[in-house]
């Protein structure tokens, strides 16, 4: 698995009162977070992304104000209309 390498300075960890590799975790969910609000993956493939249960990341998604479900008003009418 290919590996990023991010460079902080020390004080963050120190703000954050976090590990370099707690931070790093951070980091990892936050970036699948957008991911999906963006519509780039699924909630199942985002879950497995962020080493989450699909329940864990649904929690994420709340603590962070995202909308579980990703669709427009209009395709959630056209998914219920069953079109």
């Amino acid at each position: 698995m290919p590996t990023i390498e991010l460079t902080m300075p020390d004080d963050v960890f120190l703000a954050l009162r976090k590990s370099p590799r707690e931070v790093a975790r951070d980091v990892q969910v936050a970036a699948v977070v957008e991911w999906y609000a963006e519509g780039l993956v699924s909630q199942g493939k985002a879950a497995e992304l962020a080493g989450l249960s699909r329940p864990e990341f649904f929690d994420e998604l709340a603590k962070r104000k995202v909308p579980v479900i990703q669709m427009t008003l209009e395709e959630l009418r056209a998914e219920l209309a069953g079109e």
